[in-house]
């Protein structure tokens, strides 16, 4: 299974010709980004993919930007889900990555969303991927699973580092659940979480080893479940970000290390992480037959 890596445009004031050279040289292979709202902003955005050849994700977010508006409906949701996904085929998007729902409604309410939701991706012939998200409908590990159950035919994208803020500990505890929403596991972001954030200083650090250590670890599980499901290739975005996810330095606001840095660090250490973990499974395999 190969292992193609993506930009976040996440904090990012650039276009896709500024991203290229970045993505090229961190040796990623494409770019995680909405998709611009006004025609002729989508039209540049088309262009400047098509000429870069960059590899891309869309993503989407309902009824709001990264937390929902609070007053608004599931079909308030739903309809701008739909607009986006027409604003965002035409560009040819590997797949859309999707930030739905509100965190604040009842589990029948979520059920019937994304069954709703599931049958519009159809529709339209695309692939959604459904991230778990802090102020979203999958904010936390449980309430994820009960949907999942109900809608089988979801896709997730697995952001462990919010479920660690929610929880307030690493997952381990939570084994049977991750399994079992992993066969749904279609596309990862990198972002290491800790029990009091979502968002280590530096996933290098030594004192946040067991942070790492423990999201590489349901990485894997994700891995497992994907070579299971027939995927020769997945997807990570490595996605450490600013809005009070970087820390800073009290009084001076300085940010205590570099977000581009981080995430190519990311990047580079889950191509060799994931290789890795193929030897190891073909190893295993090897004298499993011996």
């Amino acid at each position: 299974m190969k292992l193609k890596l993506f930009k976040t445009f996440w904090g990012f004031e650039g276009g896709p010709d500024d991203a290229a050279p970045l993505v090229r040289a961190a040796g990623f292979d494409g770019i995680e980004a909405p998709v611009p709202g006004g025609e002729t902003a989508r039209e540049r955005f088309a262009a400047a993919i098509d000429e870069t050849q960059l590899d891309f994700i869309a993503e989407i977010t309902t009824a709001g930007s990264y937390v929902p508006e609070r007053s608004a409906t599931p079909a308030d949701h739903l309809r701008d889900f739909e607009d986006k996904i027409v604003w965002g085929k035409p560009l040819k998007p590997r797949f859309f990555n999707v930030m739905a729902g509100c965190d604040a409604w009842s589990v029948a309410t979520q059920v019937d969303f994304f069954a709703r939701a599931v049958d519009i991706a159809a529709k339209h012939d695309v692939t959604c991927s459904f991230e778990t998200h802090r102020g979203r409908s999958f904010f936390n590990p449980w309430i994820t699973r009960d949907v999942v159950r109900a809608v089988p035919a979801l896709r997730l994208t697995c952001d462990f580092s919010h479920w660690v803020s929610v929880c307030e500990r690493l997952l381990e505890s939570e084994w049977d659940t991750l399994l079992e929403l992993a066969p749904h596991a279609h596309h990862l972001h990198g972002r290491v979480g800790y029990p009091q954030g979502p968002q280590v200083p530096h996933p290098a650090a030594p004192e946040y080893a067991d942070c790492l250590l423990s999201h590489q670890r349901m990485w894997e599980a994700m891995w497992t479940a994907q070579i299971e499901n027939g995927y020769t290739t997945t997807t990570m975005t490595p996605e450490f970000g600013p809005d009070g996810y970087l820390h800073t330095l009290p009084f001076t606001n300085a940010p205590v290390a570099d977000l581009w840095e981080i995430n190519t660090w990311m990047g580079q250490t889950e191509r060799r992480h994931l290789a890795a973990f193929l030897v190891q499974r073909a190893d295993a395999s090897m004298a499993h037959v011996a």
